[in-house]
């Protein structure tokens, strides 16, 4: 058996470049979309009433993630809630931590203001979706 000349091996390994390459790169878009705590297949906001706990857990000028429930919570003055979905709206990841006023996703660095949802930096290009939250006997109650 004869071996291939030079310009046909280049080809043979030019294909098999492309072809780990490729698998590579569905990899890597797999892991874009399936993280562990992505919530992929869940709904943003919730179906139902949710009692997220203590409304004085909120600090007042502050926020509060709720990540079991996906929910974000921010209270401007005190007894004024808002609450928004925790789940980034790029790749549907859970916020992990809220820094300086922003929640944080921590699969590809969107950052949201937790007082209005809105973008402050993408890959993310929608906001947080608003959810209807309110304060009954001290508890907090969304959805």
């Amino acid at each position: 058996m004869s071996a291939l000349p030079p310009a046909a091996r280049r080809t043979v390994l030019k294909g098999a470049a492309a072809t780990v390459g490729a698998a590579g790169a569905g990899a890597a878009l797999t892991a874009c979309s399936t993280e562990s705590d992505s919530g992929a297949g869940s709904p943003a906001v919730p179906a139902e009433p949710v009692e997220l706990g203590a409304a004085s857990d909120v600090p007042v000028g502050g926020a509060m993630l709720f990540r079991k429930e996906k929910l974000l919570v921010s209270c401007a003055e005190a007894g004024q809630y808002k609450a928004f979905s925790a789940q980034c709206t790029h790749a549907g990841c859970v916020l992990d931590k809220i820094v300086e006023g922003q929640g944080n996703c921590p699969c590809h660095g969107s950052r949201f203001d937790v007082t209005t949802g809105k973008v402050l930096r993408g890959p993310a290009g929608d906001p947080l979706p608003e959810v209807p939250v309110r304060a009954e006997g001290g508890k907090l109650i969304a959805g």
